[in-house]
């Protein structure tokens, strides 16, 4: 019976969303452009380009096509190597084209961007080199970097970036970002929708800042880029350069694309010609490292007790062609990740912590097959299905009880990637400790790209849990099948169902999920639909929720009309819905009504909303309760009312604030949650964070429950920096200290010193406080072949 019913709800939501989609075609309006031989002023040569006529302007809503023309930049091939400073002042630079003209993207789409940037191209036969002079009428007065963390917020800074199709498939982007103090932003890209924004590459820029604007010099090396093996002695790249100018919050790019997309979307990207790379080879790159810690223990559950340890290991890389990559890690060790912030969880929703953790976070879309869940804006609501989430790897439920790391042994995988095809496979060893035996982890991922814009694949888990003298050994795995369609620049489609079984027959379950999202300009609107069984287990997975039905659509408009005062860029008001069935009874179990009819974003890139939530409970016997709060079984209606407002975050100072208030169950909750940046300069960076829950006879209780926070970064140059952070949580009682000393002392290569404390009052509650202290010190280097 119950199958029967999963099928019908497949087939009732599944195909009508499909036909949606495809029997609603929209054609996305044409750019004109003109072609023009240009030169300024110094004499100075202006490559041939196609470039984009201002009447775009005129149309700066529109969803326009990619032109059928595109602007081509020519890279001049040079003997020297160049020194990497910020200057320009080699002859060099001045034998190579110029490309400028930059179109605006946001706010006035299709315009000429209001300052202008000229962006160089040589090359030799071990790095391409790129420039940018970012013209500035109030110079360095204009420029806005809060910060000097690496893969900065693009919302609060100034930056000049380049994303590159070495592969000129217009699907695959490798992108490198700077802002004016050389801060390193990377990223690879799929289909503007799949990202590794983690992803760490091997490259070097210098900035300088003067009257007139701030200069860029980027070197990368042909090993960290990707490009295909031609018989051709000159290549042709996809390629796109823009600029966010903070102080005006103007974003323009070389070739310009909708403000609704991203640079990655390399259908807009223009031309690289005139290229003469070395043919692609193997090429490898080590990375030994060397550890030593002191570890510290005081208390009956943590034990007591001091140890001093060291540790050696590594990673390499083997680009063994340009579409093939082979990563190995031998006693891994992660001391450096930055550490997971505490939560108090006031929803039915698991938390998912996000991976920190730099040999798992490079090629992460290529394993990230799943619903992501989006409890912001909607999308998905708050569902989150993954049938691989590297996070079950190297951490597990130790022999007390508690969840803490676990030592891995070793690890590869291999990834490979082409116009046709992408496919890649992983396999790890977990050490055995005490409550946690070896395990051994393996994930295959296969992807076919159909067309220009549609790709289909397959992904499958497999968790190996050794025997020991009194316990077997077990078995846990996955499989799933998915899809991604393009199919228009507006409309996109995506499915997935994934099954799981454990040894003896367990753990046979069923998840799927099928979203159409439609995206332009001015609307944004998604139906998503999905389904976990209650048997459902992906012991290397996660899903936010199980034994559940959800139907989560919205839609929200991006209005900028002439009656908006001039400091609102959009004004945004939308509706989405969670609807939530659970799956092994077809009982309405939750619903989320959320209208938001005011949400102004500012032209300064501050904002403010305000949401109004009509939500109903069915709380069962079983079912989870927040915080552990003793409400009893039986139906809930309520509303509950949300403001949120942030400032402009470029500013020394800035602040963000989310505020609700109504019932909550069978009483009353009033949060609120505060933080505040204050970056006197780029060098030294605070934030303060405040947040506090008000129950007021929920579940029979009455009181607040707070988390505090408090995060440093003091730092000399990007490349030297001090980070630390703490925080408290009322809740568990819990102390948290993270002081992190890094050094990049040459590209990708580090000195770390790292105190970590913690304490908290353990599960007894007693005055005997639980501590925990570490200090570790870790080297790293780095040597490419």
């Amino acid at each position: 019976m119950f199958l029967f019913t999963v099928r019908n709800v497949l087939l009732f939501v599944f195909l009508p969303l499909l036909s949606r989609a495809q029997t609603n075609p929209i054609t996305p309006t044409t750019t004109q452009y003109n072609v023009v031989a240009q030169s300024d002023s110094t004499g100075d040569a202006i490559t041939e380009e196609t470039t984009p006529s201002t009447n775009v302007g005129a149309g700066q809503s529109v969803i326009f096509a990619p032109s059928t023309r595109r602007r081509a930049i020519q890279a001049v091939e040079i003997k020297n190597r160049l020194k990497i400073d910020g200057r320009l002042d080699e002859a060099e630079w001045k034998q190579s084209k110029l490309a400028r003209r930059f179109i605006q993207v946001d706010p006035q789409q299709g315009r000429p961007a209001t300052f202008g940037t000229d962006v160089r191209i040589v090359y030799n036969r071990h790095f391409l080199y790129i420039a940018a002079i970012n013209h500035d009428s109030l110079g360095q007065k204009a420029l806005r970097v809060p910060n000097f963390k690496r893969d900065f917020s693009s919302r609060a800074h100034d930056l000049f970036g380049v994303s590159i199709d070495g592969f000129n498939d217009q699907r695959n982007a490798m992108t490198f970002v700077t802002n004016p103090h050389s801060t390193q932003r990377d990223l690879l890209s799929f289909d503007d929708v799949l990202y590794d924004e983690d992803w760490d590459g091997f490259w070097k820029v210098r900035t300088t800042r003067t009257d007139s604007g701030w200069v860029a010099e980027m070197q990368i090396p042909w090993q960290t880029l990707r490009y295909a093996h031609s018989t051709d002695s000159t290549q042709s790249w996809g390629i796109n350069f823009f600029r966010n100018r903070r102080y005006s919050n103007e974003l323009s790019a070389w070739s310009p694309f909708p403000r609704a997309f991203t640079s990655s979307r390399m259908t807009y990207a223009g031309l690289l010609t005139g290229l003469k790379p070395p043919p692609p080879s193997p090429n490898i790159r080590i990375q030994p490292y060397v550890l030593v810690s002191d570890d510290r223990y005081n208390g009956t559950e943590v034990g007591y007790g001091q140890s001093a340890n060291v540790k050696l290991g590594g990673d390499a890389k083997w680009a063994i062609n340009p579409n093939t990559v082979l990563d190995l890690t031998l006693n891994t060790d992660f001391a450096q990740a930055d550490v997971d912030r505490q939560v108090n969880n006031l929803t039915r929703f698991s938390v998912l912590f996000p991976e920190r953790r730099a040999f798992f976070l490079e090629n992460a879309s290529l394993f990230g097959a799943g619903l992501p869940g989006n409890n912001i804006t909607g999308e998905g609501g708050s569902m989150v299905i993954k049938p691989f989430f590297s996070r079950t790897i190297g951490l597990a439920t130790l022999a007390d009880g508690t969840s803490g790391p676990v030592p891995i042994d070793a690890g590869a995988r291999l990834v490979y990637r082409s116009l046709n095809r992408n496919y890649g496979g992983m396999v790890i060893r977990q050490r055995g400790v005490p409550g946690s035996p070896t395990t051994d982890f393996v994930v295959g991922r296969y992807v076919e790209n159909i067309g220009q814009r549609n790709r289909i694949g397959t992904l499958f888990t497999l968790k190996n849990v050794h025997g020991t003298d009194s316990i077997g050994s077990r078995q846990n795995g996955t499989l799933a099948l998915d899809g991604f369609f393009r199919l228009s620049e507006k409309w996109t489609y995506s499915a997935m169902v994934v099954g799981s079984l454990s040894s003896a027959g367990t753990d046979k379950g069923l998840s799927a999920y099928s979203q159409v999202i439609y995206r332009t300009n001015q609307v944004v609107g998604w139906w998503t639909q999905s389904l976990v069984t209650r048997t459902f287990n992906p012991e290397m997975g996660f899903v936010s929720r199980s034994d559940v039905i959800a139907t989560t659509p919205g839609l929200y408009l991006v209005n900028r009309s002439k009656w908006l005062p001039k400091w609102v860029r959009n004004f945004e008001p939308g509706a989405f819905f969670e609807i939530y069935h659970k799956a092994s009874t077809g009982y309405l179990q939750e619903t989320q009504a959320n209208f938001n009819p005011i949400w102004l974003t500012f032209q300064n890139g501050g904002s403010i909303g305000i949401f109004a939530n009509s939500t109903f409970q069915r709380l069962d016997d079983g079912d989870y309760r927040p915080l552990g709060l003793g409400i009893a079984s039986g139906k809930y209606r309520y509303v509950r009312y949300t403001t949120m407002f942030s400032t402009d975050p470029s500013k020394k100072v800035s602040f963000q604030f989310n505020g609700e208030t109504g019932a909550y169950y069978d009483g009353h909750l009033n949060y609120g949650r505060v933080t505040m940046l204050v970056a006197p300069i780029p060098h030294a960076a605070f934030t303060f964070s405040a947040e506090a829950n008000d129950f007021k006879k929920v579940g029979g209780y009455t009181g607040t429950i707070s988390l505090y926070s408090v995060e440093s970064r003091l730092a000399v140059n990007p490349r030297l920096q001090l980070i630390s952070f703490f925080q408290r949580n009322t809740f568990t009682e819990k102390n948290a200290w993270n002081i992190r000393l890094a050094w990049e002392f040459q590209p990708l290569s580090f000195l770390y010193i790292v105190y970590n404390s913690g304490t908290y009052a353990g599960s007894i509650r007693t005055i005997d406080r639980q501590r925990e202290q570490h200090v570790i010190g870790k080297l790293s280097y780095l040597k490419q072949f």
